[in-house]
């Protein structure tokens, strides 16, 4: 007589330490964690977490970053939101959630992206580049100046 003892399904999990003051930048499109970290540069105190094609309940699949000892400015988050609009940022202080939000997507944005027109004004002159938001999700905007219509991986950030 074979006693069976029924399989217990393991499932590996990575633990991350909590942060006591930072950021933690959640349900960024999957693949894009390296893009947000250019944008943020490369130069941090603290230890930056990097989690990219993590399953998620909301989305198929997404990155995470978390970043100690670094609060993302507004410039940042806009510049985070046209490449992961749905993106979510959580302010940490002293082990504590004090601020979390999702961007809101701006109808214009100003001198964050570069027209990819060389004949556009704002390439030639000093003038600040002007985009109209068309759609945030997927990304598309027109130029201001030339009209020129741009998709997400047409984006050049400044």
């Amino acid at each position: 007589m074979s006693s069976q003892q029924p399989q217990s399904e393991y499932q590996p999990s990575i633990k991350v330490t909590a942060l006591r003051e930072g950021t933690v930048i959640d349900h960024l499109v999957a693949g894009t964690a390296l893009k947000v970290l250019a944008i943020l540069g490369i130069e941090f105190e603290g230890a930056v977490t990097i989690g990219l094609n993590l399953e998620s309940s909301k989305m198929k699949q997404k990155d995470i970053i978390k970043i100690e000892r670094r609060e993302v400015t507004p410039e940042e988050v806009a510049k985070i939101a046209l490449v992961s609009p749905r993106a979510s940022f959580s302010i940490i202080r002293e082990f504590q959630v004090v601020e979390k939000f999702q961007p809101t997507p701006p109808e214009i944005i100003e001198n964050l992206i570069r027209c990819p027109n060389p004949s556009c004004i704002s390439n030639e002159d000093r003038v600040e580049t002007k985009f109209r938001v068309v759609r945030i999700d997927p990304l598309h905007i027109r130029c201001h100046y030339c009209e020129r219509s741009l998709r997400k991986g047409e984006v050049v950030l400044l």
